[in-house]
């Protein structure tokens, strides 16, 4: 589909794209991160779940994860992404910028959201199984 000749991006692919990068190494302990990150974001927010993901840094998976979140607000959408890149702490990126624009907040919730749900699912396959997008 083409809107004033430009492609419309599938945000729901770069979501699930960014979630098989997130569950590349099934586990329970994965899954049950991911169940608590949504269960943070659904609850709390945006900022309580990117928190909730630096208190949990200990775990690699927990680091992991707060990076490939990162990366998708950096790369999405196209040409507009929610986060600057750079370096900067994600959670004052948050309060400069996506807190500021409801839409880009709303945006950003439901990238998360849509993106931990689909990592989630992957984290509960079994070692070798595999699901293309």
């Amino acid at each position: 589909m083409e809107a004033g000749g430009t492609a419309i991006e599938n945000l729901e692919v770069a979501c699930a794209k960014k979630a098989r990068e997130i569950a590349a190494q099934p586990s329970k302990e994965l899954e049950k991160l991911l169940t608590e990150a949504l269960d943070v974001l659904e609850e709390q927010g945006v900022y309580a779940l990117f928190l909730f993901l630096k208190t949990q840094d200990q775990k690699i998976i927990a680091s992991n994860t707060r990076e490939r979140l990162c990366r998708l607000l950096e790369e999405t959408p196209r040409g507009n992404p929610l986060l600057p890149g750079g370096d900067g702490d994600v959670l004052e990126l948050i309060s400069n910028t996506i807190s500021k624009d409801l839409d880009r907040l709303l945006l950003c919730h439901d990238l998360l959201r849509q993106t931990l749900v689909f990592a989630r699912y992957h984290a509960r396959l079994e070692a070798g199984e595999e699901v293309s997008p």
